[in-house]
Formats: C-alpha cells, structure tokens, sequence
C-alpha cells in the first residue's frame, strides 16, 4: 500500500489564516550565543495528575468546528517551521529539498517493543481519519485547518508503554543538507518537543499526515507531525524521527531556549500572558488581505477545548504550570 493511497480521504471546504511574528525578536537576541544548556532551565515535575475522564461523546464533539476554514493557500505559505528561515515564507520556499519518502521513525524508551519502523508500517491497519481542528499560535495568530490523520493514542499503545513511562518525547529531523534553517543556531538542534503520557493518549492528540485532503506539504511538517489542539502551536512539533516513552519530562526546544516564556505544557491560557504580548485575543486568518491587521477574536482556555481536555489538569495552577 502506498503512502499516498494510506493518507487519501476526502477533502473538506475552504476559507483562511493570520500574521503576525514576534519569535524573531528572540532569536535576534540568541543568534550566535552558545545554546549549551542553561542552568536552572530544567521545568520541576508537577505532582502527579487526576485520573481525566474523558467520554466518547466529549471527545468526539472536540473532532470538528463549523467555523470557516484557513484556506489551502494561507496554510500552505505562512509558517513556523525554522528549520527552513525565521521569515513566514520562508518553508514555503525552501522545503522543497526535504525527503519524505522512504522515512522511518524510531520508537525507544520505556516500552516493550521498541525498534525502528517505516511510515507506512507505523500508520498500518489504523483508519485515516479528518479532524477540522483550531490552531492557535503563541504568537496570537490562529487558524482552522482541516487535518488528516490517526489518533496518536493507537500509535503509541503498538510499543506497549510501562508503567515508567510518565511521558512521551518527540524528535525533528535535523539535517542541514535538507533544511537550510539548520546551519543556523536559532534554536538548540534537534528540535523537540514532549507531552504527558495521559495527553499523548488523549482522543484529541492527533498524528497529521495531510490536510485538506492532500498528503501534507514539507512546509506543514511532512510527511508526519503531531498536532494537539489545546496547546500552542509550537507544541505540534513537525517532520517526526523519534518518538522515546520516558519516566522524566523531557527537555524541550522554546522552554530550553526561554523557560520563563514558553512553559512545558504550554495550555492556550487567556489569563496568562506572554512576558512581550497579551494571549487575551488572537488574529484569525481569513482571506487574502493584510494579515497584520486581520480581524481579532477573543482567546479562549484550551483553545475552546476545556470540555475535552479540562479534567487534565484538576487541580494543577495553570498559571504556575503555563
């Protein structure tokens, strides 16, 4: 079975996306400064969560939004993916020389069945599914984009976790050949990315593997990436290699590079303002016209998935653990 037939499924309709950057600042502050690791940098462990109980019912509310859809074109062309530029256009542009075909994953940690297996093998036998689902950018920018994919949960129970395993961490390709935003030292290389065992296993943590009903562009994360809706974009970590079950949590690219500004868990939080912006509203892009000033909506709790995902996180201070 090809690649192509696995991610065939039907397309949804149309519509649009935001701007606005705000990260370049950052990295113009740590372009060329050693990224060794930094003292005190490490996020401590929360105690350990509630039991979330979570029915099909809620879960499935949470699959699809009848809001207007990010058009093709807007998704396709405004992006965060710096191992292709800083710059929005940047991926669109240079991801062309990314390879996506054959690609393996490696699966490790604290599992029984660890190894290392192809796309089309790690995806087999689980039925592509579309889930329209809201992105919101830390940025204050945000989308609606209209997935398509496996749940991340039937991924993951193939390897069989432990009971050591608390958490799941999530690796990009980092190959300066391919991606030309690698010989750059923006960010510490590779980058990565990581979620709590029970929100990796959550019905709405999803593995993309196209949009629109096409196989997903380079520039979007191909030819697979994560995407959690309830969390910053960011957090929806692109071009996977590596998938490691471990008992810590892990080390993460932003809250390694900047921990007071980009938190582990990084909840899309309204109350809970970015030191050099507010998150209290957010750009929604929808058209062709000036995405700076493209209309602004307000910021909702987990993005507008507090039915699905609150019980998460009972009890945790959400604005300690941002």
């Amino acid at each position: 079975m090809s690649l192509r037939s696995v991610l065939a499924i039907p397309a949804s309709a149309v519509t649009d996306e935001t701007v606005y950057h705000a990260r370049r600042r950052l990295l113009g502050a740590f372009a060329g400064a050693s990224l060794l690791p930094l003292a005190g940098c490490a996020e401590a462990e929360p105690p350990p969560p509630a039991k979330a109980v979570v029915t099909p019912a809620q879960a499935k509310s949470g699959f699809r939004t009848d809001e207007p859809l990010t058009r093709y074109e807007d998704i396709t062309s405004y992006n965060n993916f710096y191992e292709f530029g800083t710059d929005k256009v940047d991926p669109s542009k240079a991801a062309k020389t990314l390879r996506t075909s054959p690609w393996n994953v490696a699966v490790s940690g604290e599992c029984a069945r660890p190894g290392t297996i192809g796309l089309e093998d790690l995806l087999k036998g689980i039925t592509p599914e579309e889930r329209v689902y809201r992105l919101r950018c830390v940025e204050g920018w945000s989308m609606v984009i209209p997935w398509l994919g496996v749940p991340l949960a039937d991924v993951l129970k193939r390897f069989e976790p432990n009971s050591k395993a608390k958490y799941v961490a999530f690796t990009t390709l980092a190959d300066p050949v391919q991606m030309p935003g690698v010989r750059f030292r923006s960010i510490d290389w590779p980058y990565r990315e990581g979620l709590r065992i029970d929100e990796a296993m959550h019905p709405l943590a999803f593995l993309a593997t196209g949009l629109y009903g096409k196989p997903l562009p380079q520039q979007n994360g191909a030819p697979v990436r994560l995407v959690v809706p309830w969390k910053y974009g960011f957090k929806s970590i692109k071009s996977i290699v590596e998938i490691r079950f471990t008992e810590k949590m892990p080390r993460t690219a932003w809250n390694r590079l900047q921990p007071e500004e980009y938190g582990f868990y990084s909840n899309v939080n309204p109350d809970v303002d970015h030191p050099r912006w507010s998150q209290g509203s957010e750009r929604r892009i929808a058209g062709t016209g000036n995405r700076l000033f493209a209309d602004r909506i307000p910021t909702r709790l987990f993005n507008g998935y507090g039915d699905q995902v609150a019980s998460l996180y009972a009890g945790m201070d959400l604005k300690r653990w941002y």
